[in-house]
């Protein structure tokens, strides 16, 4: 087949791209194919799934594909039968010019997981190119003195075909007076040489017509003809002979243009101008040699013209002509081999084989993420190459076989520290000085859920008003999880617990989104005060993570309850009745005490007395704090028998919650009744009956018996003990914590410490002040017992005032009460 005039030199670029490629070693039991070239397109090269021991559902599941290390794509993978089949056309000679083995190396590479075999295809040669002359025509001019014997040398065929395809022979049509001698060379080279065999005869025949004939050693055999025509000229019987037939040199590549590179000398032993010697590169030079050397025709010196380049060949033969100037001119010839010497001008380059793979951050050290090679165009110590990670990373690069490596994981992840890595390879070859490249390859890590949702805090405390708003929000708690995706959605929700032995859902909810606590319904402080809230935040990952953390929820009073009088009772006692006082009281006499509770807490709680209406305003007083009724004077005659004081009691809340009680006073000479002290337990009601029903007889029979001198002499007794009795006022405030009964407790106590009775009220509860109450009473009580009294809860003052009346008698106290409220 005939090429055209530029095939030769793309044909010889190719040739040494694929030796570099070739120097790669290959692997022992890989996989090899044979094949001629010039096959058509699809024809099947081998069964290549069969042969890697694949499935065809591997082949499209795991993402097989084929990558070659020629740069062109010849090869596919037929998806359905597993075959590897021809792509492009293969043309023996553009790969491997005339090596004797052409064989191209594949990657087959095969994701999930990573797997990558070398295959080689071997092309065999079939005899597609017919041997080739540069030119179809060669003129030689020939002294007709040439002596018999002499060799002229004619220009070789070139045959890209290789082995019994390539060059065979050559033929010369029949002369008489040359015949044809083949030199065989170095590198099995064939020249055909002209020889003379009868001396010439200008004046017989003055030129002569030859055929020269290559033929190949194919089946059948092709051939190409130059046609040789002989000039027979006169007389310059001697050609210029060379020193050397052949000079080898070694040049640098980096050699600059102009640089010398070898002194051919030649000579000619004639004189005068057929002794003169003009030098100039062979006839049949081509032009790639062209492009690079000159020589100087009159020294013979030989220059380069341009920069050479080893990695695009490496040595080159030039043939040198000396020529004469004689009639006829007489030539001499030799070659020069011109070797270039590598220099270490190529960085080593690196190719990824496959993409680097997002990586789990719990993988196991060794995993693969990405399959690369390297390479450096340089020969020698110049193409060895050394990689190199950076320090302290999590990735290492494993050896396979002939420059590739496996980068793998050496270290543990955590994606939360680093997500994404951009791992810089540093290829460096041994050159002195030595080249480098880097390469970034970016691998992702991927999560996984190994990170609980984390609160901003252990736990919260919430302050919330009581009476609040059923559905109100009261605080939102916040997590974070570090993870990524569905690991660090976060859904938010409220354990289950007890709050006074019932579920914690039934009093708030939370929103599982955002992590917002709602109010079921409102609050009461005075019920409850305060409560704990187990809140968990468990992320969507598999398996899911969580945490914890309480929440404690402390209910703030509000001023929602107005002062309840627990002592005067009109509730117990019926209609009005009447408090009587001895007209012969003196000035701070104690008439009664006012005694009132207030359920709330702290300044809500804190009660203060004053009197807002009197009979006689003049006579009375209420103490602010203790509530005790107390006379500003003595009596005067003229005092009305009758007194009625309105009591108002108010509380220190915002707003201020009152209530009032009315107590009816009568004025009465001779009274001798002392205030009876309330010492009985409420456990004994029919005995405190009893013994009041028993009192009120004698009182009566004595009354019947003494007349008037009797009455005189109890007024006066009734004097002297008003004159002996003392007045106290008793108020105490404490403060306890209570954390086991959220409910408050009121304790009614009379206490029979000093000379003074007095009723103490106490209200208690978790988390806030308490307020103790006391009533004094008069030294002339006849009881000693206490009454201890624990309602249920705040709300049931009837039940206490019901207590207090049923435990005096109807004649100790007289009172009216009225309870107001202000909003």
């Amino acid at each position: 087949m005939t090429k055209k005039g530029g095939y030769r030199d793309w044909r010889w670029q190719a040739l040494w791209r694929l030796r570099f490629f070739l120097l790669w070693t290959t692997v022992n039991g890989q996989t090899r194919y044979s094949i001629p070239e010039e096959l058509e397109l699809g024809s099947t090269v081998g069964n290549l799934a069969k042969d890697l021991g694949l499935g065809l559902s591997e082949i499209f599941d795991r993402k097989l594909r084929v990558a070659s290390e020629a740069g062109k794509q010849y090869f596919s993978v037929d998806a359905g039968k597993g075959e590897l089949v021809v792509n492009d056309r293969i043309d023996r000679e553009a790969l491997c010019a005339q090596s004797s083995t052409c064989v191209l190396p594949l990657q087959v590479v095969v994701e999930n997981p990573l797997q990558l075999h070398r295959i080689e295809v071997e092309i065999r040669d079939v005899n597609d190119n017919s041997p080739d002359f540069l030119k179809n025509e060669h003129v030689i001019e020939m002294s007709e003195s040439t002596v018999v014997g002499v060799r002229f040398p004619l220009e070789s065929a070139e045959d890209p075909d290789v082995g019994n395809n390539a060059l065979k022979t050559y033929t010369l049509s029949r002369d008489e007076c040359f015949t044809l001698k083949v030199k065989e060379i170095e590198n099995g080279r064939k020249i055909p040489e002209l020889v003379l065999n009868k001396s010439l005869d200008r004046e017989k025949k003055a030129t002569h017509n030859l055929f020269l004939t290559a033929i190949d050693g194919g089946n059948p055999a092709k051939s190409g003809t130059s046609k040789i025509t002989i000039k027979v000229l006169d007389n310059n019987d001697n050609g210029p002979l060379f020193e050397k037939t052949l000079y080898k040199i070694s040049v640098q590549e980096n050699s600059a243009n102009g640089s010398f590179v070898v002194t051919t000398k030649a000579t000619d032993i004639d004189e005068g101008p057929n002794g003169e010697i003009e030098y100039s590169l062979g006839m049949h030079t081509p032009p790639s040699v062209l492009s690079l050397f000159y020589i100087d025709a009159v020294t013979g010196d030989i220059y380069l013209k341009n920069q050479l380049d080893r990695e695009n060949k490496a040595s080159y033969r030039i043939d040198i002509s000396a020529k004469d100037k004689g009639l006829p001119k007489m030539e001499g010839h030799c070659s020069v081999q011109v070797d270039v010497l590598d220099v270490n001008d190529n960085a080593p380059e690196i190719i990824l084989t496959s993409k680097p793979t997002s990586v789990p951050e719990d993988s196991s050290s060794g995993t693969v993420v990405a399959l690369l090679s390297v390479r450096d165009l340089d020969s020698g110590d110049n193409s060895k190459v050394t990689l190199q990670l950076p320090k302290k990373s999590p990735f290492n690069l494993k050896p396979s076989f002939s420059n590739n490596y496996a980068l793998v994981t050496s270290g543990a992840l955590d994606r939360e520290t680093v997500s994404d890595y951009n791992i810089e390879i540093t290829a460096t070859d041994s050159g002195s000085p030595p080249l480098s490249s880097k390469k970034i390859i970016p691998v992702s890590i991927t999560d996984v859920n190994d990170n609980p949702p984390v609160f901003t805090q252990r736990s919260y405390n919430v302050y919330l008003k009581e009476n609040g708003v059923p559905g109100s929000i009261l605080y939102s708690v916040s997590a974070s999880d570090v993870d990524f995706g569905e690991n660090a959605k976060i859904s938010y929700s409220i354990l289950d617990s007890k709050v006074q032995d019932v579920s914690v859902s039934s009093y708030v909810y939370i929103n599982s989104d955002n992590g917002s606590i709602y109010s079921m319904h409102s609050f009461d402080y005075e019920k409850l005060k305060v409560f704990e809230i187990q809140v968990q935040a468990k992320d969507q990952g598999s398996p899911s993570l969580s945490s914890n953390a309480t929440v404690h929820v402390f209910i703030l009073d509000q001023n929602d309850n107005a002062p309840a009088v627990i002592y005067p009772s009109s509730a117990a006692l019926g209609s009005l009745a009447h408090q009587r006082m001895p007209r012969s009281a003196k000035m701070g006499h104690l008439v009664t005490k006012v005694t009132a509770v207030d359920a709330d807490s702290g300044h809500n709680a804190w009660i203060s007395y004053r009197l807002t209406e009197a009979t006689d305003a003049s006579l009375f007083t209420v103490n602010q704090y203790t509530g005790e009724v107390r006379t500003k004077r003595a009596v005067l005659e003229q005092d009305d028998s009758s007194q009625r004081l309105l009591i108002e009691i108010k509380d220190d809340g915002e707003p201020v919650q009152s209530a009032t009680v009315t107590v009816s006073i009568l004025l009465e000479d001779g009274l001798h009744e002392p205030i009876l002290d309330l010492r009985h337990k409420v456990s004994e009601p029919s005995k405190k009956t009893g013994r009041m029903a028993l009192y009120l007889i004698m009182s009566l029979a004595s009354v019947s018996v003494l007349s008037l001198l009797t009455f005189v002499i109890l007024a006066v007794k009734c004097m002297r003990n008003s004159r002996g009795s003392g007045s106290c006022c008793c108020a105490r405030h404490s403060e306890c914590d209570d954390y086991k009964n959220p409910n408050r407790n009121l304790q009614i106590q009379l206490n029979t410490d000093g000379p003074i009775k007095y009723v103490e009220v106490l209200g208690g509860d978790m988390l806030s002040q308490s307020q103790s109450f006391r009533s004094c009473m008069s030294p002339m009580s006849e009881y000693s017992d206490f009454t201890l009294i624990k309602p249920s809860s705040t709300t049931d003052f009837k039940e206490v005032i019901s207590v207090l009346d049923a435990s005096l008698p109807d004649s100790t106290w007289t009172f009216e009460s009225q309870q107001v409220s202000l909003k």
